[in-house]
């Protein structure tokens, strides 16, 4: 059993647990159910914006702790004033120590599309997200067949949230694409192993329809690469341990982007 399928075994458990404490009903009554989420394409292709989702995440399976000090608040607020184009936070609390409750902090104190980078395996996740401030979910394709991707699609769509579809490879990219996605995110970490590979992001650009915005995600260490992969047609880079693993991520990001204009 490879780390994926332990996270989605446990992921299981976890979501049974989440039903019996908190009903549909009541995440439907929560303050944010009813927002009208942020256009993740709008933002992406702002031209006053980076067209980087930053991530705020803790810890990996693959490197243990990322930052252990940093709040959501400093952080997300950073990542914002340096021009992000999107904030992804991480609320799987197992393997990388996030929680709900960051989602919600984040909403908080920022006016950016949210992601909720989640092992998404069941609809109820889908409004949890919505009722703690979501703007956009992950469907990650290597652990969802494509009738799961459409149906948690479509139910993303009825709540106004943006999908973003993760693939790893060709096959994956061909058997889930559907009407209810708006962005294609291709990334550059195998989760089965955690190796890191950008050349997947070059090899898979000219695959994803021209209709859907293009996101490389994971390995992203160096401004150059931003510009050859826009070069390739990608419209977003979502960015997280190159900006976690420092004492002040938001700084770090905005150093970045300095970097990332002048090249």
């Amino acid at each position: 059993m490879n780390i994926l399928d332990q996270i989605v075994l446990r992921k299981t458990a976890e979501v049974e647990q989440a039903k019996k404490r908190v009903s549909v009903k009541e995440l439907e009554a929560g303050v944010y159910f009813h927002r009208e989420p942020y256009s993740l394409k709008e933002f992406i292709l702002a031209p006053d914006r980076t067209g980087i989702i930053a991530e705020f995440k803790r810890r990996s399976p693959s490197k243990g702790i990322i930052n252990a000090h940093s709040t959501v608040k400093e952080v997300t607020n950073g990542y914002a004033a340096a021009g992000a184009s999107a904030i992804s936070v991480l609320t799987d609390s197992d393997f990388f120590g996030g929680h709900l409750d960051d989602l919600l902090e984040a909403r908080a104190v920022n006016n950016v599309p949210l992601l909720r980078k989640d092992f998404m395996i069941d609809e109820y996740q889908l409004i949890e997200a919505k009722a703690s401030g979501a703007d956009i979910i992950l469907l990650i394709a290597a652990i969802l067949t494509p009738a799961q991707l459409i149906n948690f699609g479509r139910l993303s769509k009825n709540l106004g949230l943006n999908v973003l579809l993760e693939v790893h490879n060709l096959e994956e990219l061909q058997r889930s694409i559907n009407p209810y996605i708006d962005a294609v995110g291709v990334n550059n970490r195998n989760l089965a192993d955690f190796t890191v590979n950008i050349q997947t992001s070059f090899d898979l650009a000219e695959e994803i329809p021209k209709e859907f915005l293009k996101i490389s995600e994971s390995a992203i260490s160096d401004p150059k690469i931003i510009n050859q992969l826009k070069r390739a047609g990608f419209n977003g880079f979502l960015i997280g341990e190159n900006f976690m693993k420092t004492e002040d991520p938001g700084t770090a990001m905005h150093r970045f982007v300095e970097e990332m204009i002048s090249v």
